[in-house]
């Protein structure tokens, strides 16, 4: 299955921005495929307006989030790995999300090493949640 970030990304940009707030994004430039103006790292971390006034031709891709803005008066061309983002907020109210910094693809299914390996059973069925018997069925209650 494919990362859900991107698509957390578009999503909150466009959340940011149909509210009249300016997007910030967190980026980690540790990454070797990070292009961005290293005068103003901090700490391996930068924060970008990614905002339609601040920056030109904006991809908010599966692979990258890249754009042209100007830093100091000189234009440059801004590349990030969606994995190198860290997070993605409101300026004037911080609302947003946080990413962890490891790639988010879950981890093929399949046993562990080391992992005890599951009896069969046969054909019974999975016992149910605790607290639930088979016989309950969910009901709908109209409130007023």
């Amino acid at each position: 299955m494919t990362s859900s970030r991107p698509y957390l990304i578009r999503a909150l940009y466009e959340w940011i921005v149909d509210n009249g707030f300016t997007p910030y994004m967190l980026v980690d430039t540790a990454g070797d495929r990070v292009t961005v103006p290293s005068a103003f790292v901090e700490n391996g971390r930068i924060i970008l307006n990614i905002s339609p006034e601040a920056t030109h031709s904006l991809v908010l891709g599966n692979d990258a989030v890249t754009f042209n803005a100007r830093f100091s008066g000189t234009a440059m061309d801004v590349h990030v790995p969606v994995a190198g983002v860290l997070a993605i907020y409101a300026r004037e109210n911080g609302q947003g999300m946080m990413f962890g910094e490891q790639d988010d693809t879950p981890p093929e299914p399949g046993p562990k090493p080391g992992a005890p390996r599951s009896v069969d059973t046969g054909d019974a069925p999975p016992p149910p949640p605790a607290g639930s018997s088979k016989t309950e069925r969910p009901t709908l209650k109209i409130v007023k």
